[in-house]
């Protein structure tokens, strides 16, 4: 990419993975702002579950950035259990799909049709799960098919627009130390799940993070496309 300062909105940015990605780009040649549901810390407030959501944090975003944006990274996420037996399955399905993927679609659209109006070369990080490939437990088909739906889709902009140079990238962590995954792993038997990632740990979010500004910043054009795994080998493909 060129030398001038890259201008980054950066999805689920309060905590976690997003934060980390966030802090990662605090240097001289980036200019970034992040979203999150309640928009604290001088974050762009967006909730998701909400028509229009996505429109109006990326206006804000290039009212902040000046009218330009040359790379999406989209991690905001929603991990919640649904049980198949649950009342609410149906609805619990539709909330995680519209916060993971229809989001992550609207703004990706956003940015393809913002980097064609520009012509100059554009971004997009999908921060992804190793259970787009693996799967995950039965109370989280829809979250495994959520992140399958943000690989499949930047698969999908990567050859639909590489000539175009407008790139994609996914990133499929496995277990990382967040409060989410925490929770999960006190729930699940820590020790149990621990012992199916070779590694020995699971991963920190400075470690998604270098991986997504790398993607952003430095990875060359003919990686476009590229899914990269980070899960302690506790899934080789």
């Amino acid at each position: 990419m060129s030398n001038r300062k890259k201008h980054i909105l950066v999805t689920g940015a309060s905590r976690g993975i997003g934060k980390a990605i966030l802090e990662s780009l605090d240097q001289d040649n980036v200019r970034r702002v992040g979203q999150s549901t309640g928009g604290t810390d001088g974050l762009i407030a967006a909730d998701f579950t909400q028509d229009g959501a996505a429109d109006a944090l990326w206006k804000e975003a290039l009212d902040q950035l000046d009218g330009r944006i040359d790379i999406l990274i989209n991690n905001a996420g929603l991990f919640q259990p649904n049980p198949i037996g649950a009342d609410d399955w149906l609805e619990s399905w539709n909330r995680t799909m519209t916060i993971n993927l229809t989001a992550s679609a609207e703004l990706c659209r956003l940015a393809v049709l913002h980097f064609q109006q520009r012509g100059e070369p554009g971004r997009i990080v999908n921060i992804a799960s190793r259970a787009a490939y693996r799967g995950d437990g039965p109370d989280h088909w829809h979250y495994a098919a959520s992140k399958g739906g943000m690989v499949a889709m930047a698969k999908s902009i990567a050859r639909a627009y590489a000539h175009q140079q407008i790139l994609a990238f996914a990133i499929c962590p496995g277990f990382t130390m967040t409060g989410m995954a925490e929770d999960y792993l006190a729930s699940r038997g820590g020790d149990k799940l621990l012992a199916d990632i070779p590694l020995g740990r699971v991963a920190q979010p400075e470690e998604i993070a270098s991986m997504a500004r790398y993607c952003a910043l430095d990875a060359p054009e003919s990686m476009t496309g590229a899914v990269l795994d980070a899960n302690g080998a506790s899934f080789v493909r």
